[in-house]
């Protein structure tokens, strides 16, 4: 899935092309894109055509383009697109809502090769989508609060990854992000994020921007070919990994094979020296 380095791409994209464009009209190619619009795709549709689209925003892995005082919701899923192209060129059978603007000029098309993807129409949320209102700030955002974030985190009894993908406590991180902010902080996934001092977390969010800003100079992750910018083109970060994905090569700082353990069906990677493991795990 994409994470927020990634969505942050796309929203500079949509900034670029769409803002400021009227919507002349909207296609509703499958039904399930609009499955949490309360109206129905036509409903969807209708509520669009002839709205002006006012900025690009996003908080975590969501992003939205304010329509006045409603708010265009997306979230790309595991393979959405938001790609901006010339009207007359062919319809891909995965694109599942189609933006054309008053200008004649590029369209929009949403598109979803796996269908996790969703659009919505929300009024009022301009500012601030109410179906995404419950999750958290991001570490890119100025309304992140370090000092909150940092007790409600050694609050928690969980591993610190755990503890880290709770978009409810800070949004935008995900797998791949988490396990690169802690190889840097030199933390080991599973330590307990109750045992952390206020210097470790500092340093774990230093981290988290810092391989953030690294990502979005180098276009994102593309581990999977259906992540691109909205003009197509893939990002460049997985050149620069250091742990994620990296089982059994060796680690950049120390030169030791990095390790590979499962976590919430999912992977965890690190160094097994930069990153002492803690002694005592939490039961699974």
């Amino acid at each position: 899935m994409p994470e927020l380095p990634e969505v942050e791409i796309v929203r500079r994209g949509l900034e670029r092309h769409v803002v400021g464009r009227q919507i002349a009209s909207v296609q509703v190619l499958h039904p399930r894109v609009t499955r949490r619009h309360a109206g129905g795709p036509a409903d969807f549709a209708a509520a669009l055509t002839g709205r002006v689209i006012t900025g690009a925003r996003r908080r975590g892995k969501y992003l939205w383009l304010p329509v006045g005082e409603d708010a265009l919701l997306a979230h790309l899923g595991m393979s959405g697109q938001m790609l901006v192209g010339e009207p007359d060129r062919p319809l891909s059978a995965h694109v599942r809502a189609r933006f054309a603007f008053a200008d004649r000029g590029p369209d929009l098309r949403f598109t979803d090769q796996r269908t996790f993807g969703h659009l919505l129409l929300d009024t009022g949320g301009a500012a601030l989508p109410a179906p995404i209102a419950h999750i958290a700030p991001d570490p890119l955002e100025p309304a992140f609060d370090l000092a909150a974030v940092t007790a409600r985190l050694r609050s928690r009894r969980s591993e610190i990854k755990r503890a880290l993908l709770d978009q409810a406590l800070v949004s935008g991180i995900g797998n791949i992000y988490a396990d690169e902010a802690l190889w840097r902080s030199r933390l080991h996934w599973a330590r307990r994020a109750d045992t952390l001092r206020r210097a470790d977390v500092a340093r774990i969010f230093d981290s988290v921007r810092e391989v953030f800003g690294e990502a979005l100079r180098a276009g994102g992750t593309s581990f999977d070919p259906l992540y691109v910018n909205v003009n197509g083109e893939s990002g460049y970060f997985e050149r620069s990994l250091s742990v994620y994905g990296r089982a059994g090569r060796p680690c950049p700082r120390c030169g030791t094979a990095v390790r590979r353990d499962p976590f919430m069906n999912r992977s965890a990677f690190s160094c097994p020296v930069c990153q002492r493991r803690p002694r005592r795990l939490l039961a699974p």
